[in-house]
């Protein structure tokens, strides 16, 4: 099993990813914190595939995809947080004036987790955010413990996982994902 992370660039394999079954579907894809909230409701089933594509077709695509064996099985968003709604945000703190990217989701694909692909992407996204000049890397995970946590709502993270990606944890939130309270993790590049 081989694993490489790249930019998400390739909107076919963001659509496999990320996208619905059908294309009318008003699915994430993963733009809730991304886009604020206005334009995330008027974009509508098709528009919102088209929307992603537009970001894949630019200039700092949307997040990385990680590849076993050519196949993409997982993704990660990572973008300035100035760019997402968590430069916004009232229940995630700002620790300081720095101006972070934020890694808010990470998927994969049934039938490909329990390989430590999430770990891959994590520090994939950590390189596609240092390649782009990012000072640091701030996550947002599910501070679950022990717990089990549900897998749809996992999409942020675990926090253990991030602490495994050398991240360390910088405040506390009011924000609570799935019944589980979540952290503000970071990791320094500079």
């Amino acid at each position: 099993m081989t694993i490489e992370v790249r930019p998400a660039s390739v909107i076919e394999d963001v659509r496999t990813l990320l996208g619905p079954k059908s294309p009318e579907a008003n699915v994430c894809w993963c733009l809730s914190y991304r886009v604020p909230s206005k334009l995330n409701n008027e974009l509508r089933g098709p528009a919102r595939g088209e929307y992603v594509a537009e970001l894949c077709r630019s200039a700092t695509p949307p997040g990385v995809i990680a590849y076993e064996d050519g196949e993409p099985v997982g993704w990660a968003a990572v973008a300035p947080r100035a760019d997402t709604s968590f430069a916004r945000s009232r229940t995630i703190p700002h620790v300081d004036d720095l101006p972070v990217w934020s890694l808010w989701c990470i998927r994969v694909r049934p039938g490909h987790r329990k390989k430590g692909i999430s770990h891959t992407l994590i520090a994939g996204a950590v390189e596609f955010a240092r390649a782009h000049g990012a000072p640091a890397v701030e996550a947002y995970p599910l501070d679950n413990g022990e717990a089990r946590a549900d897998l749809t709502m996992a999409y942020a993270g675990l926090r253990k996982n991030f602490e495994r990606a050398g991240f360390v944890h910088a405040a506390d939130t009011t924000s609570v994902l799935a019944g589980h309270p979540r952290v503000l993790m970071r990791l320094d590049l500079r």
